[in-house]
């Protein structure tokens, strides 16, 4: 007799804070679940460690073996970037479509698409954090149902707030509580429906309140301190408890027989990641190219870096108080630019003559466009990337540097003579970049993603140089001695993604209060389909956490 597998997944859930909350009785379910059964630390990929770990997870294969890097790609025939969506399953099928011998149930599973040799039912796109397809499901009239019957997720694409605005901060933390309640009843309701070999689900509301409300809760964001002196309470911990309350009503509908896992592919810390990859880098790489030009926030080495920005955030939203900061060769025009809503800034702007061309593009000219990615800085700096010979591409996690090749890119300008010497250079310079406030070194690691500028593999990641920043503190400001000062700039997103996360399991085959081995996010597939009883592809990278007879397919 096969025991049914229920999965469900934290998003981006903090291990580490996870264990504090237990510790402290404010997890029930979870710290339940974890007497009765077994718990373990897992690992993602250091790098594109926000991009890939569903697409990992679904398909038991690294980013080499997909060549899933993330969705935006960069196409350097035109020097413009793609939003590509979920991996499309093409090579490497999602590790629950197993054809007729299992019946699977999947709702709200991110980064994924629709999955051929899926026999039950697959609903995405209802309420998951960046889910990367379309609202649909299969059959195609189970989500209009479900919808009907339960409800929307109030927060599907509308998952963020504005981190210093604690109204809209409590008003996000309402709408994902919501939808966690929901989800949790809809799942109740699928669970009813049939007995499934395998059910999954994923709280994509523990990502967004990850990004969004940890300087609400954690003292280690610059942010707290403000934050705390005019709110009370835990919105992080609330979004927390409501997934716990939820986890226990699904689970209330769990055949007695069922393995449990509930888990985090990878983790959430205070935001180091934003400010370094979406500004630092490619203002760092445009002073570099350009010396004596400046794009945003031009500080000054001689004098302290001053107070962290923390007005105009409401009204002008972060992209646009960083907009703001551009610089001005004229201190007037730069500093109405700073002191006067934008619209009435660009009606005086043609007082101060016509600017350089070509010039930075801004966040609202890309939205009158209708092109992706307005948020991300490195995109405003897009009409120079065929004049630089290296250049920041858009990031959620860590900094993407790709080199201006002659013979890949349309126009070209390092030769491939000359690759390795620019990497070593630019690796020297960026190592040498600090922490204004501390001194700190802002880089921790560099990684090289091609062994020769002339590699071709399509697997390939579009970045040459990967860069892995220090992960001890937020910055708002950071110094260079090859091309000066960078900020402050306003603190953007509170939290950003970390390589580790967790696996709690309960089951037949479970001892209770036991540990598991330390695991990778690769593991978790082969360990699903293990306890299922499923075959194995051989093209999974991990292993079975928990050990049950293994079937190799």
């Amino acid at each position: 007799m096969k025991n049914p597998v229920i999965a469900i997944g934290l998003d981006a859930a903090p291990p580490a804070l996870i264990e504090k909350w237990m510790s402290q009785g404010h997890l029930k379910n979870l710290c339940r679940l974890r007497e009765q059964g077994a718990y373990g630390r897992l690992r993602t990929f250091e790098y594109y460690r926000a991009e890939t770990p569903w697409e990992t997870f679904l398909t038991g294969c690294s980013p080499q073996q997909t060549g899933y890097w993330a969705p935006v790609k960069f196409h350097p025939d035109n020097y413009t970037v793609e939003d590509i969506e979920a991996y499309d399953f093409g090579e490497h099928p999602p590790f629950y479509a197993l054809g007729d011998d299992y019946r699977v149930a999947v709702f709200d599973m991110p980064h994924s698409t629709l999955a051929e040799g899926v026999n039950g039912l697959q609903v995405l796109a209802w309420g998951a954090h960046a889910p990367l397809t379309p609202s649909h499901s299969q059959p195609a009239s189970l989500l209009p149902e479900l919808i009907d019957k339960h409800g929307e997720h109030p927060a599907l694409h509308k998952d963020f707030a504005s981190c210093q605005n604690l109204k809209a901060l409590k008003r996000l933390t309402q709408t994902l509580t919501t939808g966690i309640a929901r989800r949790g009843v809809i799942c109740k309701d699928l669970l009813q429906r049939e007995n499934w070999d395998f059910f999954l689900t994923i709280f994509g509301e523990t990502h967004s309140a990850g990004h969004y409300l940890w300087h609400t809760s954690q003292p280690d964001n610059p942010l707290y301190e403000a934050m705390k002196a005019y709110s009370e309470g835990d919105l992080l911990l609330d979004v927390f408890e409501a997934v716990d309350r939820a986890i226990g009503e699904i689970l209330t509908k769990a055949p007695d027989n069922a393995n449990v896992l509930v888990f985090a592919a990878h983790g959430m810390g205070t935001n180091v990641m934003d400010l370094p990859s979406m500004l630092f880098l490619p203002e760092f790489l445009y002073r570099w190219n350009f010396p004596g030009k400046f794009g945003i926030a031009r500080g000054n080495l001689d004098q302290p870096p001053g107070l962290p920005i923390t007005s105009g955030r409401v009204k002008r939203g972060w992209a646009g108080t960083t907009w703001s900061l551009k610089y001005e060769s004229n201190p007037i025009k730069g500093f109405l630019r700073q002191k006067l809503p934008t619209k009435l800034f660009n009606l005086i702007q043609p007082i101060f003559g016509a600017s350089q061309q070509p010039d930075l593009i801004s966040p609202f000219q890309i939205v009158e466009n209708s092109e992706p990615y307005f948020y991300q800085p490195a995109v405003w700096y897009k009409a120079f990337w065929p004049q630089m010979k290296a250049f920041a591409l858009p990031s959620f996690s860590e900094g993407y540097i790709r080199i201006n090749l002659q013979g890949r890119e349309a126009q070209g300008i390092v030769a491939p003579e000359e690759y390795h010497a620019l990497c070593d250079e630019l690796t020297q310079k960026l190592y040498r970049l600090k922490d204004a406030r501390t001194g700190e070194p802002m880089v921790k690691e560099i990684v090289r993603t091609r062994q020769s500028p002339t590699d071709s593999d399509p697997k390939l990641p579009d970045a040459d140089l990967v860069i892995i920043w220090q992960e001890q503190y937020a910055t708002d400001v950071v110094d260079s001695p090859d091309i000066g000062r960078i900020g402050p700039v306003p603190f953007n997103r509170t939290g950003s993604h970390r390589s580790d996360g967790f696996l709690v399991a309960r089951g037949p085959a479970l001892t209770p209060g036991s540990s598991l081995p330390q695991g990778h996010s690769l593991d978790l597939a082969p360990t699903i389909l293990n306890l299922m009883g499923a075959p194995i592809p051989a093209t999974f990278e991990g292993k079975p956490l928990i050990q049950t007879p293994v079937m190799v397919g």
